[in-house]
């Protein structure tokens, strides 16, 4: 997902992967209906268990009609919202969807007053006990997509594992470490595929929702993981531009930042993932 080549292929792939969707609801209505359930797309961990409890004990009291469909990639959620194929999606950060608009010409924005939860990116091994254990040309995973291999390369960064270009911000890549005293090599992977890659590599570092999809918890099992405090990664609820004062988007953003879904984010994850309201 790094260049515009895989972007554009996974674009144009669209079309067939939302065949696939699962959906949590019913499929009365259409995505550009306004007088029809809204519907949102996300990603089944933390996103997808977010909107079904805002679903099963909230939304009928705000008198909205939701309906959630899930996906397992970062990519399609954007492109149903673009083509109509639902109304809203709940999945991504800022610095991605910044990245996802300038590549597909996109027209995606985040939803004021909806960023719901921020998810820790943690550096997660099978092979050493603790960061400082890692060896000379040992072998890391990251992820493939702009923003988020940027963010895992600040993690190791800030960690004292390497040293990253000045002000290359967003969008640093391996060509933008400018002092790696292990030698480390860095094997860039979709994001879903990356707790698969734990036996085969030294670390890895891994996306919060995919880490907790897998049984590892970023407040328990990393080995480091991203605070909370001034992190730009939180997650929020998005649509396509002039779609955000929509009455049902409306209810659903007051919904998703509401006092009984933070208990819920709490309670349910105990620190692995974090609201960000």
């Amino acid at each position: 997902m790094r260049n515009t080549t895989k972007i554009t292929a996974a674009v144009l792939a669209a079309g067939a992967l939302t065949l696939g969707l699962t959906a949590c609801g019913s499929d009365k209505g259409s995505a550009g209906d306004k007088d029809g359930p809204l519907v949102v797309a996300a990603t089944p961990t933390p996103q997808g268990a977010i909107l079904d409890y805002v679903k099963k004990n909230l939304a009928k009291k705000a008198g909205l009609d939701l309906e959630v469909k899930e996906f397992t990639d970062y990519v399609t959620p954007n492109t149903a919202v673009q083509q109509g194929e639902v109304f809203a999606n709940y999945f991504q950060h800022k610095p991605y969807l910044d990245d996802f608009n300038k590549k597909n010409k996109t027209d995606i924005v985040p939803v004021p007053g909806a960023t719901v939860h921020l998810e820790p990116l943690g550096v997660y091994s099978k092979k050493i006990k603790k960061l400082d254990d890692l060896k000379k040309g040992a072998t890391v995973a990251v992820p493939n997509d702009t923003t988020n291999e940027a963010r895992a390369l600040k993690l190791l960064a800030d960690n004292g594992v390497l040293k990253l270009k000045a002000g290359v911000g967003f969008a640093a890549t391996p060509k933008d470490v400018v002092s790696n005293p292990l030698n480390l090599k860095f094997k860039e992977l979709e994001a879903a595929q990356l707790p698969r890659s734990i036996d085969d590599v030294d670390a890895a570092v891994i996306n919060g929702n995919y880490a907790l999809e897998a049984d590892l918890s970023p407040a328990k099992d990393a080995l480091v993981a991203e605070k909370a405090k001034g992190n730009p990664y939180g997650n929020f609820l998005a649509v396509k531009k002039g779609d955000e004062n929509d009455p049902r988007v409306k209810k659903l953003a007051k919904l998703l930042t509401s006092p009984e879904v933070k208990k819920f984010i709490d309670d349910k994850y105990d620190g692995s993932i974090v609201a960000a309201f």
